[in-house]
């Protein structure tokens, strides 16, 4: 009997496999599941132009048998079998495709498709298997043929037995190793589990004897260990159905049963397309953050599968980084696999499916605000976070297609709003949407810069988030209406008609002079403050960087010391301020105390460290003695 050689391709992907190519091991068997399924196939689309052929599926099987006393694993299929021919060409040279070819030579495009290319997938079993055999029968045919090989060495093939059409591999599993448990691919509840994972969702019966301990039959307490056959796969996915069929639990249960998430969630979104691309997808919006969710271990993605066998765990490619908290699958029939199926060419039908599903989430998540508004105010104290870093993140590319999703919480409602909201409520003179940055919406509350823009009857946005800040400079308007901070040192309207600030600025330019000295580098100026109403001292700033960047880019690793140009606003009608001038004008040295506790004063009042607590404190015991 002469052994053939393998051509140069098929070798060196079979040393590949050998050495595993595929990160799990496991989906050897996805594999071989996935290429008796397409022989199944095939003998369904030649019933379709072949009146000879009457297609009952209920007859169609594939059939999974391990021996651990002999350490085989069988897949066994009723398909459409190969010829001694066949067998040459699929098993023997990778770059004929038995699948591809018959596609091709069929024009199929509706019905039934066809999942895997033989010859790619079968070499997995050499990841597992020291001996590999295959007998088949074709379709038509009253001959068998086998082929066998060892390696990368070479195959056979050989005439033999075979009572009906399909064909039936057998694999000697290698033995254990320090790394490799080979056995676990003998085990019932293993193969089950692998099957469940990869390949539930096959449109034909994977069978196998599954061991169940019953009740020995007449005994009252004895048990017997009893094996019937059992079909494993689910073969219809819920996604596949028709959404009128469905309920909520339906899709709840699916949830559930795919580990998506330990909550229920907000909502699903069920998507069937059948256009320039054909896919299926069912996404949810989880209720509640996943605890990993803001860690590097947090991996995004959506479950991939084509034709119903999972290609893919976690699809990045299909998700935006701001839509990552959704969950689910897609199904499409048209995606182009790589030689591992595990990574997917980044083809034009990959980009569309995500694209298509990109616009669906945000759509849903407008139809919930717009419609139920409490569940969204929910859901975006969980992911709202996220959709901010997405309108900061790429230098602002997704700010407009984000920029109604987002939610702050206002001065005036006492409630999350959207940016919609408050521009629709704003008086005519309004030209500015104001908001206020701080630690939570209590510190806010006390802000003094607030005051003004309050006491005007505007409304004002808190920005508690680290990102707020940074995502609304990116965004820069809104409707034609931008943004600006309480703290700016120009708050874009006219202050009362009967305060001079210039002249007052000019009367008490020495005083103000002086202070700046004191202070030296850590003030950019000292000036009259117009929006002050009760306070006697805030600080303000005049440039890009604000106050809270300073605290968080100053609070991150390597920070390179950021500093804001920081200006400190006296209120000249405060109590406080007369006692300022007095000491310019009869102790200096007191003034220059008072100077230090009102510079601090306005640093804790936005958050700020003192930069000598001891010296402030002694500050504060000088002026009560």
């Amino acid at each position: 009997m002469e052994t053939k050689e393998f051509k140069a391709e098929s070798k060196r992907l079979l040393d590949m496999m050998i050495n595993s190519i595929y990160t799990h091991r496991e989906i050897f068997l996805r594999e071989l599941l996935s290429n008796a399924s397409d022989a199944i196939d095939k003998i369904y689309y030649k019933a379709l132009t072949d009146d000879s052929l009457n297609f009952d599926k209920d007859s169609y099987y594939i059939k999974v048998t391990p021996d651990k006393n002999s350490r085989i694993l069988k897949i066994t299929d009723t398909g459409i079998g190969m010829t001694k021919e066949e067998l040459e060409n699929n098993l023997g040279t990778i770059a004929k495709s038995g699948s591809l070819a018959f596609k091709k030579e069929n024009e199929i495009k509706d019905g039934y498709d066809i999942i895997g290319q033989f010859g790619v997938g079968f070499y997995s079993a050499f990841m597992v298997a020291d001996e590999v055999s295959v007998i088949s029968r074709a379709l038509g045919s009253e001959e068998a043929y086998k082929w066998e090989s060892k390696g990368a060495d070479g195959y056979t093939i050989t005439p033999c037995e075979k009572d009906s059409v399909g064909t039936e591999i057998t694999l000697k599993m290698k033995e254990n190793t320090e790394d490799e448990n080979y056995d676990e691919y003998l085990e019932e509840y293993r193969l089950r589990s692998i099957i469940k994972k990869y390949s539930d969702f096959i449109r034909y019966p994977i069978k196998m004897d599954v061991t169940e301990r019953k009740l020995k039959e007449g005994s009252e307490n004895e048990y017997e260990d009893v094996a019937a056959e059992q079909t494993i796969n689910s073969m219809v996915p819920i996604w596949r159905k028709n959404k009128k069929d469905l309920t909520t639990e339906d899709y709840e249960q699916f949830y559930a049963e795919k580990h998506y998430g330990f909550d229920k969630p907000l909502k699903h979104i069920h998507i069937s397309v059948d256009g320039a691309v054909r896919y299926n997808a069912i996404l949810y919006i989880p209720e509640k953050i996943p605890f990993d969710y803001y860690t590097q271990e947090f991996e995004k993605g959506l479950e991939l599968y084509s034709n119903g066998v999972l290609i893919m765990n976690k699809c990045a490619d299909l998700l935006p980084d701001y839509f990552s908290f959704v969950k689910g699958m897609v199904d499409s029939e048209d995606l182009s696999l790589n030689i591992s199926r595990e990574m997917l060419q980044h083809d034009r039908q990959l980009k569309l499916i995500a694209k298509n599903i990109n616009k669906k989430i945000k759509s849903e998540l407008l139809s919930i605000l717009k419609n139920e508004p409490e569940k969204y105010e929910e859901f975006f104290k969980s992911f709202g976070r996220q959709l901010k870093y997405g309108v900061y993140s790429d230098y602002g590319t997704h700010k407009d297609e984000l920029q109604d999703l987002l939610m702050f919480y206002s001065s005036k409602e006492k409630k999350l709003i959207t940016l919609e909201e408050y521009v629709t409520k704003m008086p005519e003179d309004q030209r500015y949407i104001y908001y206020a940055t701080g630690e939570s919406n209590e510190r806010i509350d006390k802000l003094p810069q607030t005051e003004l823009v309050a006491d005007k009857g505007y409304e004002i946005l808190y920005f508690t988030d680290e990102i707020d800040e940074f995502a609304i400079r990116m965004l820069m308007s809104y409707k034609e209406k931008e943004f600006k901070s309480v703290s700016s040192g120009d708050l874009g309207f006219e202050v009362d008609e009967n305060q001079d600030t210039a002249a007052e600025e000019q009367d008490n330019k020495e005083l103000f002079d002086f202070m700046k000295k004191v202070l030296n580098d850590k003030v950019k100026d000292v000036k009259v403050s117009k929006r002050l109403k009760t306070h006697p001292v805030c600080l303000s700033t005049d440039g890009d960087v604000s106050i809270e960047m300073e605290k968080i880019l100053n609070a991150m690793p390597n920070s390179q010391n950021v500093k804001a140009d920081k200006i400190l606003e006296i209120n000249i009608h405060h109590d406080v301020f007369a006692s300022l001038k007095e000491a310019f004008d009869k102790d200096q040295d007191k003034l220059t105390l008072y100077t230090n506790l009102l510079y601090n004063q306005a640093l804790l009042i936005e958050g700020l460290p003192i930069e000598d607590p001891v010296e402030f404190t002694n500050d504060m015991c000088k002026v009560m003695v």
